[in-house]
């Protein structure tokens, strides 16, 4: 199971290097000390000593904090949001479709565990205007793909219990819940990851699916 990246030794300031690298390690810093500090508690000279530059630095990369969250938020959804497009477009069974897209959502989640719970698990009301913005937008966009899926399986009648939003909201809550734990309880005796997305998902579509 993937955890959240361990914070590394505050190392000593560094030369400068190729800019996209730099700007990389910007991100990856900036993840670790928004979840661990919150928005108000990440600041520039915190992610900047994080990475072992100058804010000056950190400067010529990104405007603000705003930008480097609204960045890191940003990168995250539209990954899941192709993801999503990819499954949806397939010629494939509406059923096996649903159940490909809440594999990925939860491999996605796990496999970036810091910008899942900054776009996923982050208040609302604390943070980037911005942020919270563009994540509602590409949100909306994954949420469609999703819905198209569900009601596409209503058409054909094999909806065992709910309607199109009730199960699409249940099924992303279950799915949610899930990785939740396992991001903020790593030391629980979790199975195999693969092993217990497995299980929820297909009892989740064996209490929901007729067929």
């Amino acid at each position: 199971m993937n955890e959240l990246l361990p914070k590394p030794l505050k190392s000593a300031r560094k030369a400068k290097g190729d800019g996209h690298l730099r700007r990389a390690e910007i991100l990856r810093a900036a993840e670790r000390i928004f979840v661990a500090e919150g928005y108000e508690g990440a600041t520039i000279r915190k992610i900047a000593d994080e990475v072992g530059v100058s804010s000056t630095c950190l400067y010529m990369h990104f405007r603000d904090k705003d930008e480097i969250l609204l960045e890191i938020c940003t990168a995250a959804m539209e990954e899941l949001l192709a993801l999503n497009s990819d499954i949806y477009a397939r010629p494939i069974d509406p059923v096996e479709r649903l159940r490909m897209m809440l594999t990925a959502y939860v491999d996605f989640a796990l496999g970036n565990p810091n910008a899942y719970r900054l776009v996923f698990c982050a208040s609302p009301l604390a943070g980037s205007h911005q942020k919270n913005q563009v994540t509602q937008r590409l949100g909306a966009q994954c949420s469609d793909r999703f819905s198209g899926v569900i009601r596409e399986i209503a058409a054909q009648g094999r909806l065992k219990t709910g309607d199109p939003k009730s199960v699409h909201q249940a099924l992303w809550s279950a799915c949610h819940g899930l990785v939740s734990l396992m991001l903020t309880k790593p030391s629980l005796d979790w199975a195999e990851p693969q092993e217990v997305t497995h299980v929820l998902i297909e009892s989740l579509l064996f209490g929901v699916i007729a067929d």
